[in-house]
């Protein structure tokens, strides 16, 4: 036997006696049956569907995707304004980015949906900012925003000089440099870490229960929550989980996926 052999079987060894460690543990200290009755009661799982996902499913992808929409366009802006050459631009840029990348996100949600109705008068706001499809995703889009300019700030740098010169020897602008250029290319390459960060915004939208749903606005969480305690049981929390497993899940494999496009396509 050759050494590399022994030392799969030793790491396989090992493998086995933590499942074996694990499972004993389990099965003598965990109370399944009183965790089935409180977690896992059929009845009350499947009385979740359809509706949690034609409410709960529904929001939780809308926010994600009011989210996610406004931080690419606050992310896209900050990023070439900190690239600009106007100093104050590139201060401001930084501003907003170091503030939203160091505050909660739940507590940036807070500022957001309480702050700006009194600072501007509820009845002065758009009917959409009332609701918490505009206010919850406009906190979202603030947050994930921050994020995002960084990563797309770093796709831009990763663009090589050279073919940034060679359009302007070409008699480019700036701006069609950027559009035509830099911005395609730069995209291309965070493209996986932009599906990454659409995945945790995903998870984010669990948040926006504090600022208060109504019916009918609710995500998986809220809704998870509101009926857990209606029902006296937590299974309605498992039914929400399994939803958020059921979005995340292809999603993740989705970043893989382009991640090795990406690859294969730097070759």
């Amino acid at each position: 036997m050759t050494r590399n052999q022994r030392s799969t079987l030793t790491q396989w060894g090992v493998f086995a006696l933590g499942l074996v460690i694990l499972g004993v543990t389990l099965a003598l200290t965990v109370r399944w049956g009183a965790l089935a009755d409180r977690f896992f009661k059929w009845d009350d799982f499947s009385g979740q569907f359809p509706q949690i996902i034609f409410e709960a499913a529904r929001n939780t992808l809308i926010y994600t995707v009011i989210g996610f929409s406004g931080g690419l366009i606050f992310g896209l802006v900050a990023a070439l304004m900190r690239q600009s050459s106007v100093p104050p631009a590139r201060i401001l840029a930084t501003l907003y980015i170091e503030i939203f990348r160091a505050l909660p996100a739940l507590l940036t949600i807070l500022i957001v949906g309480f702050g700006i109705p009194i600072a501007f008068g509820a009845e002065n706001l758009p009917s959409f900012f009332r609701s918490l499809y505009g206010a919850g995703g406009f906190a979202l889009a603030l947050v994930s925003g921050a994020y995002l300019a960084e990563t797309i700030r770093a796709g831009v740098e990763a663009v090589p000089r050279g073919q940034v010169e060679a359009a302007r020897s070409l008699g480019m602008t700036t701006t069609q440099t950027t559009r035509s250029i830099v911005l395609p290319q730069a995209f291309r390459v965070i493209l996986p870490p932009l599906t990454n960060e659409l995945v945790l915004l995903l998870k984010d939208t669990s948040l926006l229960a504090v600022l208060g749903v109504a019916i009918g606005e609710r995500e998986l969480t809220t809704w998870g929550r509101t009926f857990s305690n209606s029902i006296g049981n937590y299974t309605p929390l498992t039914a929400a989980a399994v939803c958020y497993l059921a979005i995340t899940v292809p999603l993740s494999q989705l970043v893989k996926y382009v991640e090795k496009r990406t690859k294969a396509g730097q070759r």
